[in-house]
């Protein structure tokens, strides 16, 4: 009677070994798409809008649009810069929220501190809670939503295994 019994375990043992295995590269997050914004300030509201964010090293990186209405002279574009590691993304992506810091730079020069949290909703979107301190009095905080970009495997990724 165990005859049998061990040759299914023998046969799902073959059958998974013989599987591909998981690429690292297949789970890579090359870019993040963050959707438009806004927040309300005294008499007024604050746009936030950005391409997609590029991985690039540890970080993600993308410009920005920020239109304040209206107070039009407020407005300000430049670039952003968050840090995010491999193992935070992987936190992310099995579904536990992770905080991040990162800063920007706006057309005239001026640096903004960013701070913020993301609380995933799936493996590959979520929300996004965002403080931008623009001043030591000023911090707008805008809320949003993410989707994760992953990169597709290599063409021979599953060979090499």
């Amino acid at each position: 009677m165990a005859g049998p019994r061990i040759l299914r375990f023998l046969l799902l043992v073959t059958m998974a070994a013989s599987l591909p295995a998981r690429d690292a590269a297949a789970t890579r997050v090359d870019r993040v798409v963050v959707e438009p914004t806004r927040t309300s300030i005294y008499v007024g509201t604050v746009s936030l809008t950005m391409p997609a964010f590029v991985r690039q090293g540890t970080a993600f990186e993308s410009t920005y649009d920020c239109k304040v209405f209206p107070y039009f002279f407020s407005n300000e574009h430049g670039t952003l810069r968050i840090e995010v590691s491999d193992s935070e993304l992987e936190t992310l992506q099995r579904g536990q929220p992770i905080d991040f810091r990162g800063g920007a730079k706006n057309h005239r020069d001026d640096d903004r501190t960013v701070e913020g949290r993301a609380t995933p909703d799936s493996a590959t979107e979520g929300r996004l809670k965002v403080r931008v301190r623009v001043s030591r009095r000023i911090e707008l905080i805008f809320n949003t939503r993410y989707r994760l970009v992953l990169s597709a495997p290599s063409p021979g990724a599953l060979e090499r295994r």
